[in-house]
């Protein structure tokens, strides 16, 4: 069986980071790269101006605030569907983080997207939001679940 080659992404060219690349990836829609690239920086020129703190350090500790820890998979037992809660490991806890404080940022109403960007990865700092919402759901629902572990595979 052939490994499959894991596709490396070029970090942007304002911060220099590959994490900020791949979420201006998350952003982009219809590959309108220039666009997604206006809207996260738009969103850490807002954040600068309001928090007078570097935006890549708000950025980062809003990423490890939305992470999960864990999740629950569904797994077919014997007829019945059960849901195991598992660990979730690096590369899907990042991914995850940055889909939830996008759909949160998409939620809101009535603003342009940078503002409410910027507005969701502030709320995720002060631990509030939809994305941290979300998040401790995904816990909740993995500890309700938690009779279940066993059956991880």
């Amino acid at each position: 069986m052939k490994k499959i080659k894991k596709h490396l992404i070029a970090p942007d060219p304002v911060y220099n980071n590959v994490t900020v690349a791949k979420f201006i990836n998350q952003v982009m829609r219809r590959g309108k790269k220039t666009i997604a690239r206006k809207i996260v920086y738009g969103a850490f020129a807002l954040i600068k101006e309001k928090t007078k703190k570097p935006p890549l350090e708000i950025f980062e500790i809003a990423l490890k605030n939305a992470s999960p820890l864990l999740e629950v998979k569904s797994k077919r037992i014997g007829g019945a569907t059960y849901q195991v809660p598992m660990e979730v490991k690096g590369e899907r806890k990042m991914t995850l983080a940055m889909r939830w404080l996008i759909f949160g940022a998409k939620a809101k109403k009535g603003k342009p997207m940078k503002e409410k960007l910027a507005q969701e990865l502030m709320d995720a700092v002060n631990n509030t939001g939809w994305a941290i919402k979300k998040r401790t759901d995904t816990h909740r629902m993995a500890e309700a679940n938690r009779a279940f572990a066993h059956f991880a595979w």
